[in-house]
C-alpha cells in the first residue's frame, strides 16, 4: 500500500508533550474498558434484563443486538468526530467524545430493559470511536517527528491495557452494574482535556490552508489508499469484534453447566489484553525491521491460524485454553498497532482526521452487521465455537487484499 508521509511541519517545543501524551493515554484505555466490559458481564446482564423465563436463544440474539449496538455506535461516532476535529479542533472534539463514553458506562449502570442499554451502549460506541480516532490523530500532530512512530505505537497498546482493566473488575466485581460506575472517571479526564490540552499548532495551520483550497477525500490521489484501508481495516474488525465479543459467552459454554465461570471469564478478557499490549509493542519492531505489507501478511496468517487452533480444538475447559487465547491476542495487537499507526500518515493534515474516520469506521457498518448473525450462526452452526471459526475467516479478505495491493 502506498503511503503519502506525514507532513514533517512541527512546531518547536521544549522537550515532549508529556501532559498531552498521558491524557490521550488514559482517554484511549477507557475506550479499551468501555468496548468489553458489556462483553465481559454478557452472559450474567442480558438474562438478568430479560428475566428468568428467557430462552438461550433469546439471550443469544439480545446479546447479538448488543453487541452490534455499540459497533454501530462506533462506526457513527468515527466518522462524525472526525470533521468535528477537522472543524472544531482536536481539543474539543476529543473532550466531548471522552466525556460522551464516560457519560454512557455510567448511565448503564442503572439501565433498565435491554432497550434502554441498546441506546446506552450506541452511545458509549460513539464516544469509543471519537476518542480512538482522535487522540491518534492529535499525537501525530503534536509529538515530534523522530519519536512518533513510538508514541503512537505505546498509545495503541493502552487500548489492550484497557481490556486488561476489563478483566480485573470482572474478577473483582459480580455485580455488572457495580462495575460501570467506573464511567465517572473518564468524565473528570474529559474535564481535563478541555481545560488543559493545548490545541494542535498543526491543526491551526492546516485550517488556514483549508479556507483557500478545500480539499477533496476522495481526488484520486487519495482513493486508492481509502479504499484499501477501508476493506483492510473493516475486515481485521469483522474478525477481531465478532470474536471479542462473543469470547466471554463461549468460555462460559465450555464450562460445567452452574459453574459461574467468573473467575475464567475474567482472566481469559486479561489474556486478550495482555497479549494485545504485547503485539502492540511488538508491532512498531516489525513494521521497522520487516516493512508494513510483510508484517500485515505474517499477523492476518497468525490471526487465521490461532483461530483455528483455538475454536477448533477445544470441546470443554482446560487450562490450554488460556495459553491459545494469548497466543490469538498476540497477533491481534500487531494488527492494531500496525494499522492504527500507519492510516492517519495515508492522507494529509487538512482531511487527516476526516479520512482516518473513514477507514476507521465505515467497516464497522458491516462489522456490526455481521456480529448480528453470531447468535443466528450459532443455532444453526451447533455451536458458538463454529459460528466464531466462520467469523475469521474475515482474516483472509484481509491477507487477501494486503497481498493483491502492492
Amino acid at each position: 500500500m502506498e503511503t503519502i508521509q506525514a507532513t514533517v511541519d512541527q512546531p518547536k517545543r521544549i522537550g515532549l508533550p508529556w501532559g498531552s501524551f498521558i491524557l490521550c493515554v488514559v482517554a484511549y484505555l477507557f475506550g479499551g474498558t468501555a468496548s468489553t466490559l458489556m462483553a465481559t458481564y454478557l452472559p450474567l446482564a442480558v438474562p438478568q434484563l430479560l428475566g428468568e423465563s428467557a430462552s438461550a436463544d433469546q439471550v443469544s440474539q439480545v446479546g447479538s443486538w448488543v453487541s452490534a449496538a455499540f459497533l454501530y455506535g462506533w462506526m457513527t461516532g468515527g466518522l462524525l468526530f472526525g470533521p468535528l476535529a477537522d472543524r472544531l479542533g482536536r481539543v474539543r472534539a476529543l473532550s466531548l467524545a471522552t466525556a460522551l463514553c464516560g457519560g454512557a458506562m455510567l448511565a448503564t449502570a442503572f439501565v433498565p430493559n435491554e432497550y434502554v442499554l441498546f441506546i446506552l451502549r450506541a452511545l458509549t460506541g460513539a464516544g469509543v470511536g471519537g476518542i480512538l480516532l482522535i487522540s491518534t490523530v492529535y499525537l501525530s500532530e503534536v509529538w515530534p517527528v523522530p519519536s512518533r512512530p513510538v508514541a503512537l505505537g505505546v498509545l495503541a497498546t493502552t487500548f489492550p491495557v484497557g481490556i486488561v482493566a476489563t478483566g480485573a473488575l470482572a474478577s473483582g466485581f459480580s455485580d455488572w452494574r457495580a462495575a460501570f460506575g467506573i464511567g465517572i472517571l473518564p468524565v473528570v479526564v474529559a474535564f481535563l482535556v478541555w481545560l488543559f490540552l493545548p490545541e494542535s499548532a498543526m491543526w491551526q495551520r492546516g485550517r488556514a490552508k483549508t479556507s483557500a483550497v478545500k480539499p477533496n477525500l476522495f481526488s484520486l490521489e487519495n482513493r486508492a489508499n481509502l479504499i484499501s484501508g477501508t476493506l483492510i481495516f473493516g475486515s481485521v474488525l469483522i474478525g477481531l469484534w465478532g470474536i471479542f465479543s462473543w469470547l466471554p459467552t463461549w468460555i462460559q459454554s465450555l464450562l460445567p453447566i452452574g459453574q459461574s465461570g467468573q473467575t475464567e471469564r475474567g482472566i481469559t478478557m486479561m489474556l486478550l489484553g495482555v497479549g494485545g499490549i504485547a503485539g502492540g509493542v511488538a508491532s512498531g519492531f516489525l513494521v521497522a525491521t520487516l516493512g508494513p505489507r510483510p508484517t500485515l501478511l505474517l499477523t492476518f496468517t497468525g490471526c487465521i491460524c490461532a483461530c483455528g487452533l483455538l475454536f477448533l480444538t477445544n470441546q470443554s475447559f482446560s487450562p490450554v485454553i488460556y495459553a491459545e487465547v494469548a497466543l490469538l491476542s498476540l497477533f491481534f495487537g500487531i494488527s492494531q498497532g500496525s494499522l492504527s499507526s500507519y492510516v492517519p500518515t495515508l492522507f494529509p493534515v487538512s482531511i487527516r482526521a476526516t479520512a482516518t474516520g473513514f477507514c476507521f469506521n465505515v467497516g464497522r457498518l458491516f462489522t456490526a452487521t455481521a456480529v448480528l448473525f453470531v447468535g443466528a450462526l450459532t443455532v444453526a452452526m451447533g455451536g458458538i465455537g463454529n459460528a466464531l471459526v466462520v467469523f475469521s475467516a474475515a482474516f483472509m479478505i484481509a491477507f487477501g487484499t494486503v497481498w493483491f495491493r502492492k
